[in-house]
């Protein structure tokens, strides 16, 4: 029987990581690489991952920063080229990065706000899947996980087109398994709960909405981002090989509450 540890280790794996020069999204990537991947720090601001790849490498992990707007096609072409010129393979996808400028009630949200979502939230994760599809193809195979929410699965108050594009996600999730686990892609989909970073500050920064959640949940507390990070280890390692198109919470018991 071979050791099942080692299953652990990415070494030789490229990671590309959206949304990674914070939050969540820097968590996962520091624990891919501090798992042997090689690791492609990326969110909107060049400056922004050029400090986060410094960082790793100071710390002795092998990274480089490539700013990309997911929502921007040219942008997309332009990360996935860039990462197969740097480290001429693809074998991991994060697709974390997303918005959320809208909270309040679905009557209350303009059209633009929709299209904004739905574009940076399933649009981009869905078509920079494809683009990395051919060469995860070509060296027989990948993971992808993409980041949704427990809003995806259980409705919140005031997050409904939130709730939407992160719904979707989990199905396109299911989609790309299906379809390309002949292909030895395994795709899976990640649902936090509430993360104390400054993408989810308006949550957690009112003490009512706060002390509401962690009344409720069975954990009591929201979430650090490094709680985030291996889940994603394993569903990115060898450790995972048998898990596609499943639907995974960090959510410290919220779907079981209440």
């Amino acid at each position: 029987m071979s050791e099942i540890k080692s299953k652990f280790d990415l070494s030789g794996k490229v990671a590309i990581v959206t949304g990674s020069s914070k939050g969540i999204g820097l968590s996962i990537a520091q624990g891919l690489a501090e798992n042997g991947a090689k690791v492609v720090i990326s969110s909107r601001k060049q400056e922004a991952v050029d400090a986060v790849a410094s960082e790793f490498k100071a710390k002795g992990l092998e990274a480089i920063g490539i700013a990309c707007h997911i929502g921007d096609a040219e942008q997309r072409q332009n990360l996935v080229d860039k990462t197969l010129e740097a480290y001429g393979r693809i074998d991991i996808l994060v697709n974390n990065a997303a918005i959320n400028p809208f909270y309040g009630p679905l009557e209350a949200t303009g059209e633009e706000v929709f299209d904004k979502i739905m574009d940076v939230n399933v649009k981009a994760p869905w078509l920079l899947s494809n683009l990395v599809q051919p060469n995860m193809k070509e060296n027989g195979g990948g993971s992808i996980i993409n980041i949704s929410s427990v809003e995806g699965v259980h409705p919140g108050f005031r997050l409904g087109l939130y709730s939407m594009s992160k719904a979707a996600l989990i199905m396109l999730t299911k989609n790309q398994a299906k379809e390309w686990g002949k292909l030895g892609i395994r795709a899976n989909v990640v649902c936090p709960g509430l993360i104390k970073t400054k993408f989810s500050q308006a949550l957690w920064s009112d003490e009512k909405t706060l002390g509401m959640y962690t009344g409720t949940i069975p954990l009591k507390r929201m979430a650090e981002p490094e709680e985030m990070a291996g889940l994603v280890m394993l569903l990115a390692s060898d450790a995972g090989s048998y898990m596609t198109g499943g639907v995974y919470s960090a959510d410290g018991g919220y779907l079981i509450s209440g």
